[in-house]
């Protein structure tokens, strides 16, 4: 198998559409733009990604970042083995050699001295320079960055810098409209529809708290999960509590709230 087939999605993932973002991401794609994809937590931006990995057939490479990534950790590194040395690429450099789509997820959780190595990827240039070896790689012509971020939930510490922002094109994500929330939950999960309308009015109630107690609100993936509890026979109730409330705060008032929001919900 090539290392191409080795990222390769073939199963088809699946994505809802919102609006137009499948048709300009093949437009950004067909002009190989790094595109940053930006929105909540849970609100379907990595689901995205594997879709148009799969829809436009190219291999897809994902990192999660973290704030102890290097950029070796992205570039590469040399191994130490009984005979010698050697060297391993790292997922950002596989992907520019064998033209994947390289997927940074949560890229603002990298430090940033880190992040600039994907500077010269994101310009005319589609290089990728390896200063321990002393090669320069010349992005494979399929090669396309992606990366993610929830703008809602950084510090000032913890942003892209503008010399990184100014480098993308960017799509902007939020949870669904409750009819299409409430059909992403079904198709997902075998849910019936009333069930999975009543998830998405939980959840709605959990994003109103946003910002008045909640850092974040009830994400998409926090219903599917609710809804998969259901479907395997768990009690509505204790499926919201399970899946929903308790993740997401260990605050006593924002719990009752969110407690008596289901318990109205499901009577």
């Amino acid at each position: 198998m090539t290392a191409k087939e080795n990222y390769r999605i073939h199963k088809e993932p699946f994505y809802q559409a919102q609006g137009n973002e499948v048709v300009l991401f093949e437009a950004a794609y067909a002009a190989r733009l790094p595109v940053m994809v930006k929105g909540p937590t849970g609100c379907g931006k990595s689901r995205f990604v594997e879709y148009m990995a799969w829809k436009l057939g190219k291999p897809l490479i994902t990192v999660a970042c973290n704030e102890d990534m290097t950029a070796s950790d992205l570039v590469g590194r040399y191994l130490l083995e009984a005979n010698g040395t050697r060297w391993l690429d790292g997922p950002l450099t596989t992907a520019a050699r064998i033209g994947a789509i390289c997927y940074l997820d949560e890229i603002v959780e990298a430090r940033q001295d880190t992040t600039v190595v994907i500077h010269p990827l994101t310009d005319h240039r589609r290089t990728l320079p390896i200063d321990k070896k002393g090669e320069l790689v010349e992005a494979h012509q399929d090669f396309q960055l992606v990366i993610s971020y929830n703008p809602g939930y950084q510090s000032l510490m913890k942003d892209l810098k503008q010399s990184t922002k100014q480098r993308f094109t960017a799509f902007d994500f939020d949870y669904p409209e409750a009819a299409l929330e409430a059909q992403i939950v079904a198709t997902e999960t075998g849910l019936d529809g009333e069930s999975s309308a009543k998830l998405v009015k939980v959840g709605q109630a959990g994003r109103n708290l946003k910002g008045h107690g909640l850092d974040e609100g009830i994400s998409t993936r926090l219903l599917v999960y609710a809804a998969t509890l259901i479907k395997g026979g768990v009690d509505a109730r204790d499926a919201c509590r399970m899946a929903m409330a308790r993740p997401i705060t260990d605050d006593v008032d924002i719990r009752t709230t969110l407690d008596h929001a289901i318990d109205a919900t499901f009577t």
